[in-house]
């Protein structure tokens, strides 16, 4: 995984889940309450997910084969859906049943200081893995907003830690509420309240999660600023001079595949298509690097034929097409 793959902050949330997962059994053991047990299961979710990330990174590593000959980089894109589909069935539901239970059954906190203790020190825990992951998010990011870089963010990597530190810190702060009221008030069920919220935050995060990286598996095109840089780069004025349609595609975070219908003068001679297509090859992945899969196919631009715009069985298809603002 590269850098840019977020791995300083997947490893440093693991770390600081594990120590965190081990403390909440700690407090849930000696007090009882069921935020704590819903907490250190979150935790122990949020390990085991910073570890399958760590593992679709590995994977993505692998070398092209004739059966996968794009190679494995959608590798990151599928263990970051199971990560979505862990938060949500072991994290977020398995806190909603205990809210839910805890709500019907309310009993008194026991040794309150332990659950009190543990989420102060997993609030500055989680506080450390949030601050690490906003400043590796923050060199990638530039302009964009929070919103913006999660759902434009094709390395599936720091999303994936920074909703899941923010949706653990919220929760701590949730967990935190239930148990201080328990204690204010001597009873139980709002223990069992602070839960309940816990589970339905992280099915929300999960959804989020979900639903950003399945736009990432179905495949999505490359941004607005490389595409404007591909198009710039493809055309010399000379013998490329247009391009009829475009089509761009992430094979995997850092691996983009660029196939394009160029206009070319129709006395041009094989061999002059055949340099400037080289040529446009050499400019786009030095406009953009990650562009390593590139296909350029030669065509006599028609007035006509441009008009049936950018239905995928017209020939040569319609003009170039601009990846949607989100």
């Amino acid at each position: 995984m590269s850098a840019s793959g977020g791995t300083k902050a997947i490893v440093a949330a693991l770390g600081a889940n594990l120590a965190i997962a081990v403390s909440k059994f700690v407090a849930f053991a000696f007090s009882g309450s069921s935020s704590m047990l819903a907490e250190g299961v979150h935790s122990l979710a949020d390990s085991g997910n910073q570890a399958l990330l760590l593992i679709g990174g590995k994977k993505a590593q692998r070398e092209a084969t004739p059966q996968h000959p794009f190679g494995y980089g959608r590798e990151r894109y599928i263990y970051a859906f199971l990560v979505s589909i862990v938060l949500f069935s072991v994290g977020g539901m398995f806190a909603v049943y205990e809210g839910y239970e805890k709500i019907r059954h309310p009993h008194e906190l026991e040794h309150w200081y332990w659950p009190v203790g543990v989420l102060v020190f997993a609030i500055i825990a989680e506080g450390f893995s949030f601050r690490t992951a906003i400043k590796e998010s923050n060199e990638l990011r530039g302009t964009h907003s929070w919103s913006q870089f999660i759902r434009r963010a094709k390395a599936p990597e720091l999303p994936v830690v920074l909703l899941e530190d923010f949706g653990a810190l919220i929760g701590l702060v949730l967990a935190l509420g239930g148990v201080g009221m328990a204690l204010l008030t001597g009873d139980g069920i709002w223990d069992g309240i602070g839960t309940l919220c816990i589970g339905i935050l992280l099915i929300l995060i999960a959804l989020v999660l979900a639903a950003e990286t399945k736009s990432l598996l179905l495949g999505e095109s490359a941004g607005i600023e490389d595409v404007k840089k591909i198009e710039a780069a493809i055309v010399d004025g000379h013998t490329v001079t247009g391009i009829i349609h475009m089509r761009t595609l992430h094979l995997g975070p850092e691996e983009l595949l660029v196939a394009a219908k160029i206009a070319v003068q129709h006395d041009d001679t094989a061999t002059e298509v055949a340099t400037a297509i080289n040529a446009a090859e050499s400019r786009i992945r030095e406009a953009v690097p990650i562009a390593r899969v590139i296909y350029l196919e030669p065509d006599i631009y028609s007035e006509s034929e441009a008009t049936k715009g950018a239905d995928r069985e017209a020939t040569p298809g319609g003009p170039a097409q601009h990846p949607a603002e989100h």
